[in-house]
């Protein structure tokens, strides 16, 4: 799929940046099909809250059930929050561009956090070289893709290593005000997974 190329002014908020998304199809289409992140599909399974009684604003789904949501703060500030449908959450950015800068340049993020050894920078490092190396050969034009969302959105194309350091340092700082909590009070798991890369076998 090719996107037009759209002149737009500088992405300044959150508000513009989803205005965006929702005004060109082909960029929405292109966030759903190529990087999980569905703007027409923003109901979470069950209320959510953050543990600092910040509200969560759904904005967007993947494919296997989890949400994204902006986090409203009493300082006025929208990071964002994933949750997954199997009970893992947590912050994985600090304002919406910063996360589709995430979600577009490393599109195996979600992975790269199930293989972190439990958030070691190392091991994150490792898988995502791995894991972005079996993307491209399953997937080729997700390379197009990734340049086409960044221009048609103004992100910011960064290498793997930094987008890496970014995403652990959000996560790490999910505790305590932005664990997801449900209506009775049960926390979500963290996003870091316990596997670090030699656990797969594919990668040995």
């Amino acid at each position: 799929m090719s996107v037009a190329p759209v002149k737009v002014r500088a992405v300044n908020s959150t508000d513009h940046l989803l205005a965006l998304i929702r005004d060109i199809p082909d960029v929405a289409d292109l966030l759903h099909s190529s990087f999980e992140f569905g703007i027409f599909r923003n109901e979470h399974g069950e209320a959510v809250r953050a543990a600092s009684g910040a509200s969560l604003e759904p904005i967007a789904g993947d494919w296997a059930g989890g949400t994204f949501f902006l986090c409203h703060d009493e300082d006025g500030r929208r990071p964002v929050i994933y949750a997954s449908s199997e009970g893992q959450g947590g912050l994985i950015a600090d304002d919406l561009k910063q996360a589709l800068e995430i979600i577009t340049g490393l599109a195996v993020w979600q992975d790269c956090l199930k293989f972190s050894g439990s958030g070691r920078l190392e091991a994150m490092e490792a898988a995502a070289v791995l894991l972005e190396k079996d993307r491209v050969s399953d997937e080729p034009a997700i390379v197009d893709h990734r340049a086409q969302v960044a221009a048609a959105l103004s992100l910011d194309q960064m290498p793997m290593s930094e987008l890496v350091a970014r995403l652990r340092s959000a996560v790490m700082r999910t505790e305590p005000d932005h664990l997801v909590v449900t209506e009775s009070g049960d926390e979500y798991e963290s996003l870091f997974g316990e596997f670090v890369p030699t656990d797969n076998p594919g990668w040995r």
